[in-house]
């Protein structure tokens, strides 16, 4: 699997992929994100910004993840530049199961690693246990759960040893 930074001419494919994954989260009774957070624009700045990440499997695209430097939303206590955010991740159907999530996960901690950031950190809405069950196999420990308007959330954290000082 070959997993490289999104450029900003692939915004739409980028959208399309959170797209595909949010209606199948709809459908099955679990919906996640909406229209306004996986926008064309929204995902635009995101890849402008060199935010995004598109994982493809013998060329063809598998996945995604957005990888922020802060995140103040859901962990405004964490020192700047001491970790790395899991964002947006999101696996094509066609490619479920193969791995990708995971293939994701592991280029999101190296990264954090390359960028010297001790820590790589996600959350996720709380009642989704098989994806806490993804991050906790993957290594993810359980850091807390914190309540954001009418949701829980979990919140997860894994230590990565930095390639550099």
């Amino acid at each position: 699997m070959q997993i490289e930074q999104a450029l900003p001419a692939e915004a739409a494919t980028v959208a399309a992929v959170l797209t595909e994954a949010a209606q199948w989260l709809a459908e099955a009774g679990r919906p996640l994100w909406s229209a306004t957070d996986i926008g064309l624009d929204t995902v635009r700045r995101g890849t402008d910004a060199g935010r995004y990440f598109i994982a493809r499997q013998d060329g063809d695209v598998a996945g995604v993840v957005r990888l922020d430097l802060e995140d103040p939303y859901f962990w405004p206590e964490v020192e700047a530049g001491s970790s790395l955010f899991v964002h947006k991740l999101a696996v094509r159907r066609a490619h479920a199961g193969q791995g990708v999530a995971t293939a994701l996960l592991a280029f999101a901690r190296e990264h954090a690693g390359s960028l010297g950031r001790p820590c790589l950190r996600l959350d996720c809405v709380a009642d989704r246990a098989p994806l806490r069950a993804l991050y906790e196999r993957f290594g993810f420990s359980l850091h807390s759960e914190i309540r954001k308007g009418e949701r829980s959330f979990a919140r997860y954290a894994l230590p990565v040893k930095p390639l550099r000082e």
